[in-house]
This record gives C-alpha cells, sequence and structure tokens, in this order.
C-alpha cells in the first residue's frame, strides 16, 4: 500500500512540474528522435556537450550578441548561424568554437549586420 501511495505522489509530483513525460514514456519520446539520428547515443550527448560549451563561450564574449547565435553540432562538427555585429565578433566565435574541446571543424555561417549610427 505504501508503494502505491509513493508512485501516486512521484506521479503527481511529475505532472505539476511539466515532467510527466519524463517520468511516463520518457524513453519512447526521448527514443524517437535518438532512434531516427544515425549517430550513437554516445555521440548524441558528446554533440549537447560541444554546444554547451560552445553557447557558454560566446555568452561570455563581449563582442557577441549570443541571443543572435545558433550553435548546431553534428558529429563534433560546429555550424554558426545567425548574426553578429561586426567581423571582429564573426572571427572571435569561429575561435572560440575552434578552441572547444571535441570540436573537429567549424563551419561559420554568421552573417555580419553593421548597426549604422546616427
Amino acid at each position: 500500500m505504501q508503494r502505491y501511495f509513493a508512485v501516486l505522489l512521484l506521479a503527481l509530483t511529475f505532472s505539476v512540474s511539466g515532467c510527466t513525460a519524463l517520468a511516463i514514456g520518457g524513453a519512447a519520446a526521448g527514443g524517437y528522435v535518438v532512434g531516427k539520428d544515425e549517430r550513437k547515443v554516445g555521440q548524441v550527448i558528446n554533440d549537447g556537450t560541444i554546444t554547451a560549451a560552445v553557447k557558454t563561450k560566446l555568452i561570455r564574449s563581449k563582442y557577441i550578441d549570443a541571443g543572435q547565435v545558433d550553435v548546431d553540432v553534428y558529429q563534433g562538427v560546429v555550424t554558426l548561424t545567425g548574426n553578429v555585429g561586426s567581423y571582429l565578433a564573426r572571427e572571435q566565435a569561429t575561435e572560440l568554437a575552434e578552441q572547444t574541446r571535441g570540436v573537429t571543424a567549424v563551419e561559420n555561417n554568421l552573417n555580419v549586420r553593421i548597426q549604422a549610427t546616427e
């Protein structure tokens, strides 16, 4: 009986916090995405770690508005897309990504949008 209440309490906690999919059927929801991806689970995790590390470096940069830059990683190859305010920011984004552990290549597709000053 205690086990029943513990499971019920756990399910209620997850449903209130919005994590129902994680508790119930989370493997099926996540498995669909992983199942459609030819990368191994370890590679997906590594790519996610690289994405977070590159994004963190971009956020810390005083030259880059990281909110305007999208970072995608596939098998260690980083693709940067979006807009930056200068050529310096574009180059720094490449350098920061290249200096990140696990990165094998960087494709910089960033557009430079220089704001006119009045």
